[in-house]
């Protein structure tokens, strides 16, 4: 990982940047049911799902959202803080075999009336597959310390 000091008076709307892609494994399926406890049919039964529109097994959409985040780490902020997310849709499905990437830009920033020193950056994470089509969409919001 690359470390990078940027401030709030850095950030530009509009700036953005993609990351590469990943193929969701069924693996990933079995790891995230373990991990979250959600062991919901619609993600594990193949011949419940097979009775479904999808006809398929479908994603954890917390899974594609963590998956679509982590791909988005790759630099670090040592002046940047995850203040949270908002607004997450799971817009479309995600298949095993599908390959998802991410696409963040910058939406939105303001000065933090009540943390002198920082702003709120907000930048929005869409999450695509190899069809093109989105599959996930949050606001990311950060508290970003302001140049000294």
């Amino acid at each position: 990982m690359l470390e990078q000091v940027k401030y709030y008076e850095d950030y530009e709307i509009g700036q953005g940047r993609d990351t590469v892609g990943r193929t969701i494994t069924e693996t990933d399926f079995v790891v995230h049911a373990g991990h979250s406890g959600d062991f919901f049919p619609h993600h594990l039964d193949a011949e419940f799902c097979k009775t479904l529109p999808f006809g398929q097994r479908i994603a954890h959409g917390t899974m594609v959202f963590t998956i679509g985040v982590g791909l988005t780490a790759t630099v670090i902020n040592p002046v940047a803080f995850s203040y949270g997310y908002d607004r997450m849709r799971f817009v479309k499905p995600v298949f095993i075999g599908d390959t998802i990437k991410s696409r963040v830009e910058i939406i939105g920033k303001e000065l933090m009336e009540k943390r002198p020193g920082y702003g709120r950056v907000t930048e929005r994470l869409t999450v695509t597959k190899q069809t093109g089509e989105t599959v996930l969409v949050a606001d990311h919001i950060y508290m970003v310390e302001c140049r000294p």
